[in-house]
């Protein structure tokens, strides 16, 4: 009878691996191509901050001696220097400001046309300009729109069709990339002791046949890709689906499903109060609450494009230069300059935390270089599995049957 049934049982588990093989190979035989791109374009831009950093530090840094009995200029006259020197047909959107005063400030031009159907069409411009505040002085201006990296980011984000809805069609495709995944590790899991043994490591030293190393790559590989790729995978959805972004802020805040509005907190001070001078009393502001941070954002309030209602001007000012996970948000009146609500990083609950995170997960910089390498190997593997496993399946196809 034991036998009777412990045969029966082996049946089952037979069964149920055959079937989720059969669901891991039609899955990734329809998906594989865009999982590939995906993984591949993931992993260009890992290191892009690190890249474009050693590229363009000539003038990130703008080498003005003896600033320390120096101002800099107010904005609107940068922004008037800019206009002067390098006329566009947009306006400047917003200025990103370093607390340390060696840097050269950033200002954007950024429009984009939400009903466009492509990348290039939806972003009218993407331009930064990086100025010496203290002479006015144009360093350089780089066009992000055209960049090898925006480009990849593109790709990687919407197949450069419009980002509003080519989010969906890379996000479809990767939910179905995390239930292969998890098909895999089951698929990968031995049965027995013996076959451990071949499945964490490669056995080759007697082994010559090209499908034999082809099946071994895409299992060990795959399987140890795998934890790491969930993560990626899962992070990544969290900016196609508002659904997911709304589920790890639960989980995470600890069951809260509302996230923190200020929308109450508005402007109220007459239109008369507003000067030329209102930003740079913002900018004072900013840098003594937080002469510790890295950089902090000013919207330049210019009507554009895809304008909506602001119900009030805030600042989010970023913590580290190479991450994105502390940040902390300003309230101001935009007439007065007032400061009507500091919220610093340490008052956000941990689901508010997490979201500010997630990026940095996504790419691994959460853990430095480190986290970012992890990233970019387990991308580089994610990208080979379509293609070894398609040649699992070829290799199995062609298979001459003994006569």
């Amino acid at each position: 009878m034991n036998n009777r049934h412990e045969h029966r049982l082996k049946n089952k588990k037979s069964l149920f691996k055959k079937w989720m093989g059969k669901f891991h190979l039609w899955l990734g035989l329809s998906t594989g191509l865009i999982v590939f791109i995906v993984s591949i374009t993931g992993a260009l831009y890992v290191f892009k901050e690190d890249i474009q950093y050693a590229l363009r530090k000539d003038f990130i840094y703008h080498s003005e001696q003896n600033i320390a009995g120096k101002s800099t200029l107010p904005l609107r006259v940068l922004e008037q220097k800019i206009n002067e020197q390098n006329p566009e047909k947009y306006p400047l959107h917003w200025v990103e400001i370093p607390i340390d005063k060696s840097k050269s400030y950033k200002f954007y031009y950024y429009e984009r046309n939400p009903d466009a159907w492509n990348y290039f069409d939806e972003y009218q411009i993407y331009k930064t300009v990086y100025i010496n505040p203290f002479t006015g002085k144009i360093l350089s201006v780089q066009d992000e729109k055209n960049g090898f990296f925006n480009i990849v980011k593109f790709i990687h984000w919407s197949f450069l069709l419009n980002s509003d809805w080519g989010k969906y069609v890379v996000g479809i495709p990767v939910i179905i990339f995390v239930f292969m995944l998890i098909s895999g590790i089951i698929l990968w899991w031995p049965r027995n002791k013996a076959a451990r043994k071949q499945r964490f490591w490669f056995q080759w030293k007697n082994i010559k046949n090209w499908k034999r190393k082809n099946y071994d790559l895409h299992s060990i590989l795959g399987f140890y890709a795998s934890f790491i790729a969930l993560i990626v995978a899962m992070t990544g959805l969290f900016y196609s689906f508002f659904f997911i972004q709304a589920f790890f802020y639960f989980i995470f805040s600890g069951g809260n499903t509302v996230y923190p509005d200020f929308s109450h907190i508005k402007t109220k001070d007459p239109i008369e109060m507003k000067s030329a001078q209102t930003l740079d009393k913002i900018a004072l502001q900013v840098e003594k609450h937080y002469p510790n941070y890295s950089a902090y954002t000013i919207d330049l309030g210019h009507p554009h494009l895809d304008d909506h209602e602001h119900e009030n001007f805030t600042v989010y000012v970023r913590g580290l230069e190479d991450k994105y996970y502390i940040y902390s948000e300003m309230i101001f009146d935009e007439n007065s300059g007032k400061l009507l609500l500091n919220r610093p990083y340490e008052k956000r609950n941990f689901g508010e935390k997490y979201v500010a995170a997630n990026y940095d997960i996504h790419v691994g910089a959460i853990l430095g270089t480190f986290g970012k390498i992890l990233a970019f190997i387990s991308s580089l593997i994610c990208a080979s599995l379509p293609i070894t496993g398609f040649l699992v399946w070829w290799g199995r196809k062609k298979k001459v049957k003994p006569m």
